[in-house]
């Protein structure tokens, strides 16, 4: 269902994923320092959870572990007051889950497009976006630009930063070109370090991201 969304409780009443905000609610509502965040697939609120909160709670934002303690989140996510120019920004798009996916990298200001991939059978939006951030990493530094990156995705930001793409997708199913793309991705990660600086985007202040395929 168009703009529908998954929520994950990591602390809470009862953890766990729901699949509506009402019942979500219920878990966190007068809850002492509940911990929650929703997501836009199943597939991305399912891995979440299995990661953990750490992984996707703002870095500007220090929460409390079990003891009381200060304890900061660990998304590799930089945060900035405005959009910065020069940049380049990366989105994906995935019809279907697993379905045909495409992604592609695009000048942040005026939205001109620098790469695009795909489509390719039997992905995943998550895998898209790892790709697409890979994808721009890998250009920049070959190009030696100081550009920094965009992505909306904060699982593909997870993933880039653990170098390895904790996809769901099971091998079988998967398109064995996607497969490759993958593991290139990953070995690309483990292989080249880079000053690459990369941003969260904040569709909630700036709109959808200039990479977006506008098919919401």
């Amino acid at each position: 269902m168009a703009g529908s969304k998954w929520y994950v409780v990591w602390k809470g009443v009862e953890p766990g994923i729901y699949s509506d905000w009402i019942s979500c609610k219920r878990q966190v509502d007068g809850f002492n320092g509940p911990m929650f965040k929703s997501f836009p697939t199943r597939e991305e609120a399912t891995e979440a959870y299995k990661a953990g909160p750490w992984d996707y709670i703002g870095k500007n934002k220090i929460n409390k572990n079990e003891k009381g303690e200060s304890a900061p989140s660990s998304t590799g996510a930089k945060a900035s007051a405005a959009i910065i120019y020069p940049s380049l920004s990366v989105d994906a798009a995935c019809s279907g889950n697993p379905g045909i996916m495409e992604y592609r990298g695009v000048e942040t200001e005026t939205g001109a497009e620098l790469f695009h991939k795909g489509p390719f059978k039997n992905s995943t939006n998550n895998i898209g976006e790892f790709l697409a951030l890979v994808h721009g990493l890998a250009m920049l530094k070959q190009q030696n630009s100081p550009l920094p990156i965009y992505t909306d995705s904060l699982t593909a930001m997870a993933w880039v930063r653990n170098k390895k793409a904790k996809t769901t997708l099971k091998p079988s199913i998967a398109n064995p070109v996607v497969t490759d793309l993958v593991v290139r991705a990953e070995n690309w990660l483990k292989n080249n370090l880079y000053t690459t600086e990369i941003y969260k985007w904040e569709t909630e202040n700036w709109g959808e991201i200039p990479a977006d395929f506008g098919r919401k």
